[in-house]
């Protein structure tokens, strides 16, 4: 091997070890629904007989005859000859199996309002919105765009849209005009679904008002918006209106009939656009079709969360992101079970909100992002010890890395030492879970995903795509296709191939770092882009900050790379403290030391920044873009996404009286 390719190998260093290892408890392996540890090399021999196992569990219009057609790489299709219906799917099968009468979902507003829908409920009202959608003039392949807070209005416009054969286009409720409108416009979408408002941390949300703006927006850039559906959230609200445009969903929705002919859609018709944020200003349309996403979420929610009949399920995730798409509407619906959904923030009117919620309707099943998690240490463990959880039987992560502490506290204060965690990763293009636990029969390691799920198949390689090895940091990536894979970017196929599969030979590269440890334990280490040089030494932020996270006083941790001239980069950490500790000098000397310790000197902070707040997206993400142009001292620049966009001008105030 050349010495490149050696240099390489430890592209990405490994640096902390954890030797901490949790069995699932026998009594979760005795009900597990997969508990044959078989099950990766029976995949392994056959994969597309093992996720044509799964497709048939779905009901299919015209049952497929073929499974992977991988001539056209990297474009695939799964189950091209076959037909089906998602929403069929997720209800007229339930109801027609006599589980009309069971909940779907749980729903409580911010303010308190609750209510909870049928199976059979939920299909009445599919059906008169996708009529309604028709009455709207919404055909079979069209693109409809929506843009609403968490209300059970979201997953019927949803299901109705994949009933009649329209593509859905989701786009959450956080986003500006701006975004909304660069996303009609890419999808030239003929229709919005929207609402008056919704409530968020008390406050209304003027979703309509914001609709307008994006319309009108669209139409300047040439796409004219011929109808705006509109949910009412509000009561007594002077909401904008435009007659012969907007349509009240009270109105026209309601009128309809309660029963609406499902269309037999092709394995490989689209099901949904959703866009994620690219390198270039101009989002991404990532596209999925209907057979091998349903069968990819179907699947995994079975596996990943063991799903029982009995069970409330709660994915307190946002449904504007592919989180919500494959865990909150289509996975669980497909597998019949009862979910919860909660429109408001975790901490209003306390910081006990979501505590509040799984003891109300006993949730068995949670799954949150590390982010939230270390949000509830910070607050304190009285929010959650006010409550019985005891209902709770398995937890999971999604989002990012979970640092091994907040991992144990989870562990330890919300499942009491007997739920198993699933700690998942995957991505809006991968479609569902990729790399997780099986709750039933995998040895965890806190802040470790463990390894791939039964049927994907993932390595880590070097920049010549050769496998690093166990002990060695590279790039994640994927070997073989699976059936939820994106099938392109909307509009821009050239920009598909380039952005996934052009990086490393013959995968799909993910973007993200990963080792695999002596054990051979998968841990993924964030974004390479977010990789530091810190004196020739190539280090990961999530190692960095797990090491932070380690200390007492740290609830949370957020590391960036800052120019140096004596060693290329160095470290700038940004903290939050838990409980009462205060910030001091004699602090800083802790942390130093503490990296020092666990990681190297290399590694300690340059700069030690505390905050009440990491400044994130309103999806929970860190923006460390943001970060690093503080740590540079450089101009901010739009900051309007952010949960609290007061955050960052304290930080920068803090870098500047530093020099």
């Amino acid at each position: 091997m050349s010495d490149a390719a050696v240099e390489s190998r430890d592209a990405i260093e490994n640096l902390l070890s954890e030797d901490r290892t949790f069995d699932p408890p026998a009594s979760f392996v005795e009900r597990a629904n997969v508990a044959d540890p078989k099950v990766w090399e029976t995949a392994a021999a056959d994969p597309e007989a093992y996720w044509a196992a799964w497709a048939r569990e779905l009901e299919w219009s015209r049952p497929f005859t073929q499974g992977l057609d991988w001539s056209d790489a990297p474009f695939a299709r799964w189950f091209a000859d076959g037909q089906l219906n998602a929403s069929v799917n997720c209800l007229d099968r339930h109801v027609e199996r006599g589980l009309g009468q069971r909940v779907a979902f749980h729903w409580q507003g911010e303010d308190g309002e609750r209510r909870s829908v049928t199976y059979a409920q939920l299909l009445e009202e599919v059906s008169r919105c996708a009529n309604a959608l028709r009455e709207l003039g919404v055909q079979r392949g069209d693109r409809v765009a929506i843009y609403m807070p968490m209300v059970v209005e979201l997953p019927v416009a949803m299901l109705a849209c994949a009933r009649i054969g329209a593509a859905h286009s989701v786009v959450f409720g956080g986003f500006s005009s701006q975004a909304l409108a660069d996303r009609i416009v890419d999808a030239s979408a003929k229709v919005v679904i929207t609402a008056d408002g919704g409530y968020r941390r008390g406050k209304v949300v003027e979703l309509k008002a914001a609709t307008d703006e994006a319309v009108r927006m669209a139409a300047t850039d040439g796409q004219q918006v011929e109808s705006v559906l509109c949910y009412r959230r509000l009561q007594g609200h002077d909401t904008p209106w435009t007659d012969g445009r907007d349509h009240w969903w009270h109105e026209i929705v309601g009128r309809q009939q309660a029963e609406c002919a499902p269309e037999a859609m092709d394995s490989e018709d689209l099901l949904f656009l959703l866009y994620t944020s690219g390198t270039t200003a101009k989002p991404k349309g990532i596209m999925h079709t209907t057979g091998g996403y349903l069968t990819g979420a179907h699947a995994t929610a079975n596996m990943v969360f063991d799903l029982k009949d009995d069970d409330v399920y709660w994915c307190a995730a946002d449904i504007g992101w592919v989180t919500g798409h494959s865990y909150i509407v289509y996975g669980p619906l497909s597998n019949g079970v009862t979910s919860v959904i909660y429109e408001g923030a975790p901490d209003w009117p306390d910081k006990d909100r979501l505590w509040s919620i799984v003891a109300e309707y006993g949730v068995s099943i949670f799954y949150t992002a590390p982010t939230a998690i270390r949000a509830f240490i910070k607050w304190g463990d009285e929010h959650p010890a006010r409550h019985d959880l005891s209902s709770l039987r398995l937890l999971g992560s999604v989002g990012e890395p979970i640092n091994p502490e907040a991992w144990m506290w989870y562990h330890e204060r919300i499942g009491a030492e007997r739920c198993p965690i699933v700690d998942t990763w995957w991505q809006t293009e991968t479609g569902h879970i990729m790399v997780s636990p099986l709750p039933g029969l995998t040895r965890t390691k806190p802040g470790s995903a463990t390894q791939a799920l039964p049927g994907i198949e993932v390595s880590v390689v070097d920049e010549q795509g050769e496998p690093v090895g166990r002990g060695h940091g590279g790039y994640l990536t994927i070997d073989r296709p699976w059936p939820g894979m994106a099938r392109g970017i909307w509009g821009n196929p050239e920009r598909f191939v380039e952005t996934y599969w052009s990086q490393v030979p013959g995968r799909y590269f993910v973007g993200d770092g990963a080792k695999i440890d002596e054990d051979g334990y998968l841990w993924v280490l964030g974004r390479v882009d977010d990789v530091m040089n810190v004196s020739g030494h190539r280090l990961s932020t999530t190692e960095v900050e797990s090491a932070l996270v380690e200390h007492p006083a740290i609830a949370e941790a957020a590391v960036v790379g800052r120019s140096h001239e004596l060693t290329g980069e160095c470290v700038v950490a940004y903290v939050v403290l838990e409980g009462h500790h205060e910030a001091s000098d004699e602090l800083i000397g802790e942390l130093n030391a503490h990296v020092s310790e666990r990681i190297g000197k290399f590694a300690r902070p340059h700069m030690v920044l505390f905050t009440p707040e990491v400044p994130k997206t309103r999806s929970g993400k860190i923006m460390r873009r943001l970060l690093r142009d503080i740590a540079e001292g450089r101009e901010l620049g739009d900051t309007t996404t952010l949960q609290d966009p007061t955050v960052v001008d304290a930080l920068a105030e803090q870098v500047r009286s530093r020099g």
